[in-house]
């Protein structure tokens, strides 16, 4: 996630920069990954695994190629956001519509990062909060879970290995659940520190 330190209320405008366009390119992903998943057949799920991994290395590198050229911006933190619970919400829901998560994991991680996004919109007029090491972990476990369980491994490797590899990914993936909720509660916590000092 990209951050600003700026002492004044950082602008939310858009800026044409390599960053911001990769962060563009991410959410038009998107669309295509759906489109592809819903399909169940095993070429479209190999192919929505590979837009899925493409679209979450234009995550690793917006953020890295805005920090390294100093390209940070108030919307391309914001932006950042949104397409990464666009990217991993999209997957989340199919994945649970699949039977591969159960539902509740699925909703529990959407109102996190739903709320907490809203959240950060709102503090977008006092201050950005950086993520966390949890926070990036998270998104580490999350995207590496749904990469498991995007592949269709009984059709590749047989059943009986398949549904160890599938066991693996739910494993990650409730590990990130912990991670998702834990993180959720620090981020109030720092947002209502941060409040509080703007008041006083």
């Amino acid at each position: 996630m990209r951050t600003t330190n700026d002492d004044a209320a950082p602008r939310v405008s858009f800026v044409w920069n390599l960053p911001n366009i990769l962060t563009l390119a991410r959410v038009a992903l998107v669309p295509v990954f759906i489109v592809l998943l819903v399909q169940q057949t095993i070429a479209a799920r190999l192919w929505a695994f590979g837009v899925f991994v493409l679209a979450s290395l234009t995550d690793r590198y917006d953020g890295h190629l805005a920090r390294k050229y100093n390209k940070v911006t108030a919307f391309g933190t914001l932006a950042d956001t949104i397409a990464d619970k666009f990217l991993t919400g999209a997957a989340f829901i199919l994945l649970s519509w699949l039977d591969a998560i159960p539902w509740w994991v699925t909703i529990v991680i959407l109102v996190r990062e739903v709320g907490i996004t809203l959240l950060k919109l709102l503090m977008v007029s006092h201050e950005v909060i950086s993520a966390s090491a949890g926070g990036r972990l998270k998104m580490v476990l999350q995207i590496a879970g749904i990469c498991v369980l995007l592949v269709p491994w009984a059709d590749l490797v047989g059943a009986r290995i398949g549904d160890w590899i599938v066991l693996l990914g739910q494993i990650v993936i409730y590990l990130a659940l912990v991670l998702t909720v834990l993180t959720g509660i620090d981020y109030l916590v720092k947002a209502r520190r941060t409040t509080r000092g703007i008041r006083d």
